[in-house]
């Protein structure tokens, strides 16, 4: 598999603390072997743990770069965890047991039956959506002088209910950035391609349905672009360096927590 082109500018420090995390920053968007890239001594990515029982992996100290020929220490995740589940049975995750999962009001134009569950952190931070029964929607106008080097921190296989065709994947959680006048970040699942040879108008975290299902999403955002300076960068993340990105994708508790959470996703269309 070609390895995905790194722009030279970037140092060799950051290359090599990609190399630790971005198994996945291929041409092929994900097309390898499962890589668990957070809490990575705990159960295998999609098992879940019974609710209040959960068993954290094991939290590390280090805060130096990770690099090359090193293994950086994953955040740990919560010690005890819940499922939500809607009325139907239609959707359901995991997610810790302080964390709150709340359902919404579908966004106009959804199909019949479309759920919305927002989840939020133990304060009330905003974290992630879930919404199915999107319609089908044709990608945004992409004029190739808008195109962005991106780079896939992550990328975790999931087994989801999804169309086959062009410029798709299996669907698989990921965790990519953006290059604009910072690297932004977005975490979500998808079956989409981004764009072809590294560069892309904007990330779109989606999974296309199966024909007549609808689309649906699960992350922070339904696409992140490169923001220009005058516009509200929230939720996606936002970083000065690779680097910096590849800490919070191998060391930060909010990841693996997330990353946990979306991996247990189940959906019956």
């Amino acid at each position: 598999m070609r390895a995905k082109r790194i722009p030279l500018k970037f140092s060799v420090a950051v290359l090599g603390a990609l190399i630790v995390v971005a198994t996945a920053g291929c041409s092929s968007e994900g097309k390898g072997g499962p890589v668990w890239t957070a809490g990575s001594n705990s159960a295998a990515p999609g098992s879940a743990t019974p609710s209040g029982s959960g068993t954290a992996p094991p939290s590390g100290s280090s805060t130096g770069s990770p690099s090359a020929g090193s293994t950086a220490t994953a955040g740990a995740t919560a010690s005890a965890w819940k499922t939500y589940s809607d009325a139907a049975k239609k959707v359901s995750f995991d997610l810790p047991s302080d964390w709150i999962a709340q359902s919404v009001t579908p966004d106009a134009g959804s199909m019949p039956g479309a759920l919305k569950i927002e989840v939020k952190d133990a304060k009330g931070g905003y974290l992630a959506t879930l919404h199915t029964g999107l319609p089908s929607a044709s990608p945004a106008d992409c004029n190739p002088a808008a195109k962005r080097p991106y780079t896939v921190v992550s990328s975790v296989p999931i087994d989801l209910p999804h169309a086959d065709g062009d410029s798709m994947i299996p669907p698989h959680v990921v965790f990519r950035v953006i290059q604009g006048y910072k690297f932004f970040g977005s975490y979500g699942i998808t079956n989409l391609v981004a764009g072809s040879d590294g560069q892309a108008c904007q990330l779109r975290n989606l999974v296309v349905g199966p024909a007549g299902k609808g689309n649906y999403y699960f992350g922070d955002m339904p696409a992140v672009h490169a923001f220009a300076t005058d516009e509200v960068v929230a939720p996606a993340k936002s970083f000065d360096t690779l680097d910096q990105a590849a800490k919070y994708v191998d060391q930060s508790s909010e990841f693996a927590n997330v990353q946990r959470m979306l991996l247990s996703l189940k959906v019956n269309l």
